[in-house]
């Protein structure tokens, strides 16, 4: 008997002992993610198991798995997509001090329930051959609605989150009143219905279809890089990117980031994980992958993003207020006739 007890004893001990998963539910799309995930296991022992989708289908799948859900975090991309994962009270609070400390408060979410781990602008594109300096160099968004830009833009549709998050910024400066007078302008613009991503806008600027594109800044690297084929890479040596509102409150930026969810098994793995990923050798890694702007100081972006301009001035807005103003940035943009 007495050796049975010491069997079970020395059992539950090494099972203590032995490291265990973290199970991540990813809606980013970076085949780079998986040698991020590879590197935690080799440094930490913890397995990393991986479930992929769309942000909106594993959102569907958390609530059906309520407290047997096996997932730990929630990784996305706009901070709108983490608002809807926190407004159906899926995630818990990030006890990582070193998260809390590293990460600026206005990338984190109400309660720290989630984080930044990296940061991209939504700025605007041109063509030299077709836009003067003088037209771009103190360009903002609202300039983008004056009469002077008819026909001469392009952006994506208004379901799309990344303008429904810049509309929301525009909200949460301007009031919606000053928003929407902006909004109605800003689609008489339009070169285009909207349609395609926003590479798609890039490449009608370097064709001529249009002078200014909104897109976000990552998507040039991507295209720069090459990895994205040789027609992408020659329409993205055609132009150039301006950043925003940078005399007043500087360039719209939103984020790639997670937070570890409420019914999580694994929660000490998990802000583990957080911490992983805003580690200086990490966010390198990510940012020179991914094209993103990182939130470490003391980090560079990548070689084709930093050619752009190192130095310019980011928009503090907090971002947890692109989620809590989606749903007025929605309705204003169907009121603004934005397809």
């Amino acid at each position: 008997m007495k050796l049975a007890a010491f069997l079970l004893l020395i059992s539950l001990m090494s099972q203590a002992i032995l490291p265990k998963d973290v199970n991540i539910y990813t809606s980013r799309h970076y085949d780079s993610d998986d040698a991020l995930y590879e590197e935690f296991t080799k440094e930490t022992g913890i397995k990393v198991n991986i479930i992929s989708g769309k942000g909106s289908a594993l959102l569907e799948r958390i609530k059906s798995e309520g407290i047997n859900s096996p997932a730990d975090i929630f990784f996305t991309v706009d901070a709108g997509n983490l608002w809807k994962v926190q407004k159906e009270d899926l995630f818990q609070e990030i006890k990582s001090t070193k998260v809390i400390s590293t990460v600026p408060e206005n990338l984190r979410g109400p309660n720290n329930e989630w984080t930044a781990i990296a940061k991209r602008a939504r700025v605007v594109f041109y063509n030299p051959e077709n836009v003067s300096p003088e037209e771009i160099q103190d360009l903002t968004y609202e300039d983008l609605a004056k009469e002077e830009w008819k026909n001469r833009v392009v952006i994506r549709s208004s379901s799309n989150m990344y303008n429904q998050s810049l509309v929301a910024s525009l909200i949460a400066n301007q009031g919606i009143k000053n928003t929407e007078s902006w909004a109605k302008k800003f689609v008489n613009n339009f070169a285009r219905k909207p349609q395609g991503n926003d590479r798609s806008q890039i490449i009608a600027v370097s064709n001529g279809q249009a002078d200014i594109a909104v897109a976000n800044s990552y998507y040039i690297g991507i295209m720069l890089s090459g990895s994205a084929g040789e027609e992408q890479l020659e329409a993205a040596k055609k132009v150039r990117m301006h950043f925003p509102n940078q005399k007043d409150r500087g360039v719209h930026v939103n984020i790639s980031g997670a937070g570890i969810l409420k019914n999580a098994p694994n929660p000490d793995n998990a802000n583990l994980f957080l911490e992983f990923l805003i580690s200086k050798r990490v966010q390198k890694y990510m940012v020179d992958k991914s094209f993103e702007y990182p939130i470490v100081e003391g980090v560079l972006p990548s070689p084709e993003i930093a050619s752009f301009g190192l130095s310019f001035k980011e928009d503090d807005t907090a971002v947890k207020q692109f989620g809590e103003l989606n749903p007025d940035a929605i309705r204003l943009m169907d009121r603004s006739g934005w397809k």
